[in-house]
């Protein structure tokens, strides 16, 4: 009878023991799905991509985001979309700061932008074009890329193109970035003609003053687009989408250089393209970028806007970061 009662309770303890496991997997993961941001929530269905994020005077986060239309074929955009967040969670969509119909000299390819802000007005630097790019016969191709310069005086727009026409037109260039120093002069860094650029710009960033400089970037210039420069303490971080794919960085004591490389901040995904930016947050630093997810499309994956932590070593050096589900959630 003993015996009986002792593997009856043994069952019931068993019973009681996986029902407990079994509850604990399900709070696990509940809680891993309500502290998930990634990607961010915009509050509706949008597809976004290359977030520029920049902290204005009022504190909060603003990204400047690509936007892709759902199937679009071979990035064929047409607006960019500015978000704003006080605490990285919740965030509002402003709608279209600017789109390719603004333009008389682009029609399409409303790719990577960027925003600065400067005496008393947000430049938004955009990158758009026209033609169509022929992958089978390259050749055929008639794309063209340059960049524009619109001006607000709201951190959400819109947008008015500032100069009727691209800051240049040779050579071909995309997704720029746009740099102030803490003396006020602006930086634009871009890829052109297979060397690392950067021109300084004038103090109305309207315009360049001067010559292209390219810059010694200390013998290793692999393929990239999306440059993204910031300063922390004295160093200038020179970051990029190395062959568009892994995040990887160089640094310097100086916004022109020369650089030296320092190896990966982000691992490629999906043998897929990423574009990023990088911020300080009261006090945090942030990594803002985009991964492609199959997320509710008849497409497959599409691209969302995601963001984690970044952390530095005490010499200065960035840890690699990992993708996570949390992201700044965590």
């Amino acid at each position: 009878m003993l015996l009986v009662l002792l593997r009856k309770h043994q069952e019931r303890r068993k019973i009681f023991n996986d029902m407990k496991h079994s509850l604990t997997l399900l709070l696990v993961s509940l809680c891993s799905f309500l502290l998930a941001q990634n990607p961010l929530n915009f509050g509706h269905k949008i597809r976004t991509a290359d977030p520029s994020g920049h902290v204005w005077a009022d504190g909060k986060m603003y990204l400047y985001c690509s936007h892709d239309e759902e199937c679009q074929p071979d990035f064929y955009m047409k607006d960019w979309h500015v978000f704003s967040s006080s605490d990285l969670v919740n965030w509002e969509d402003h709608g279209a700061c600017m789109s390719v119909g603004d333009l008389s000299w682009a029609d399409n390819y409303a790719w990577a932008p960027d925003c600065a802000y400067k005496n008393g007005k947000y430049y938004f630097c955009l990158t758009a074009g026209t033609g169509i790019k022929d992958r089978q016969n390259p050749k055929n191709s008639t794309k063209w890329m340059g960049i524009g310069i619109g001006v607000s005086d709201s951190p959400t727009g819109p947008f008015k193109d500032a100069i009727g026409k691209p800051l240049w037109t040779d050579p071909y260039v995309n997704d720029p970035c746009l740099f102030i120093d803490n003396d006020g002069q602006g930086y634009l860094y871009f890829r052109g003609g297979g060397n690392f650029l950067v021109a300084n710009m004038a103090d109305d960033l309207l315009s360049v003053d001067g010559d292209f400089i390219k810059m010694d970037m200390g013998g290793y210039e692999p393929p990239m687009e999306g440059p993204w420069i910031f300063r922390r303490n004295d160093l200038y971080y020179f970051t990029m989408p190395e062959r568009n794919r892994e995040l990887t960085y160089y640094i310097s004591d100086s916004p022109t250089g020369p650089w030296k490389y320092k190896g990966t901040i982000m691992k490629e995904e999906h043998a897929s393209n990423n574009h990023h930016s990088i911020v300080e947050f009261k006090g945090q630093w942030i990594l803002f970028y985009h991964r492609w997810l199959d997320i509710d499309s008849e497409c497959g994956r599409q691209r969302e806007v995601c963001a984690e932590y970044l952390h530095f070593n005490e010499d200065g050096t960035i840890q690699e970061v990992e993708r996570t589900d949390q992201g700044v959630g965590k």
